[in-house]
This record gives structure tokens, sequence and C-alpha cells, in this order.
């Protein structure tokens, strides 16, 4: 549990993917979105980011895709529940830094509930949020878990789709 991820990062990406933070299957390989029962990589192909759905393992492969990952809480958990508001708006005060770092044209968070508590946006919903961050573009994704049974692998792979059409319009 005291594992954290590495970011997946570089200056200038299109759009730069916010988890909430990493679950304990990702912390114990080091990749993102690793759980088998995620839906975050097949989003990502359906969705029209990459030319074939990536396995986890092959995250580095991000950035060449102009694509990052990134969490907005560095500690694992076994669900994002058990993270405190405290930590998700100290998680959101980071992420504006990195985001003023790298200078991504996009950040997009895959988790509504984070998103609103971690920027104190509590009427916020999915899509294009209007206020920028650090000079970026803001969306919200849903979550794209397992454990978020509102959304099936098409209506994720539509989601992510939106955003894309808005990242290369």
């Amino acid at each position: 549990m005291d594992r954290t991820l590495p970011d997946v990062i570089a200056p200038g990406l299109d759009v730069l993917f916010v988890g909430i933070n990493p679950g304990l299957w990702s912390a114990a390989t080091g990749w993102h979105f690793a759980r088998p029962g995620n839906r975050f990589w097949p989003a990502l192909h359906r969705g029209g980011f990459t030319p074939r759905q990536l396995h986890p393992s092959e995250q580095d492969e991000l950035p060449g895709y102009g694509l990052g990952i990134t969490n907005m809480v560095a500690r694992a958990s076994a669900r994002a529940d058990e993270l405190t508001a405290a930590e998700l708006v100290e998680g959101a005060e980071i992420l504006a830094g990195k985001v003023a770092r790298y200078r991504p044209r996009w950040v997009a968070v895959v988790g509504v509930t984070a998103y609103r508590i971690g920027f104190a946006r509590p009427k916020a919903g999915f899509g294009p949020q209007p206020e920028p961050l650090a000079g970026a573009r803001l969306w919200v994704l849903p979550n794209p878990s397992g454990l978020n049974a509102h959304f099936t692998p098409e209506t994720l792979g539509a989601a992510f789709a939106e955003l894309r059409a808005a990242a290369t319009g």
C-alpha cells in the first residue's frame, strides 16, 4: 500500500489523463490502470487515442501518442472511497503544479467525484469544464474502474471519443 507509481508524462502532451489513485494491483505491478477489470485501456483504444489496445505494461508508449498518465493522489488503496477529502484537495494542488510544469493541452480527470471534491466543484458533470487548470483545458471522464457499473465498455469508449474529438479538433 505504500508503493507509488511514476508518472507517465512529458512536456507538451495533447492529453494528460489523471487517475484518482493507484489501486493495489497497479501498485504491485507498477503499471497504471493495471487491474484486469479496469476498462481504461480498452476505452482509450475505443476512443481512438491508440491504434490498438495497449496492455498496462506498455504504458511508456503513451507519450509517443501525445498522452500521459498521473494520479490525483499518489498512495495506493483498495478503493478510491478510502481517500480523504483533504488528500484529494492536496492532490489537485499537486496536479496543478505538474500541469504548469509540463504544459499539456488537455487534462482529463477520470472520476467525477474525485474531481468535484479535489477542485471544490460539487456540481461538476462529465465533459469539458469551464475553468482551465494552469493553462490547460479540463475534461472529466467517467471512472473506468470495473466497480463503476454505470458505464459499459461502449459508453466509456464513447466518452473517451468525445474528448479525443475535442482534443484533435
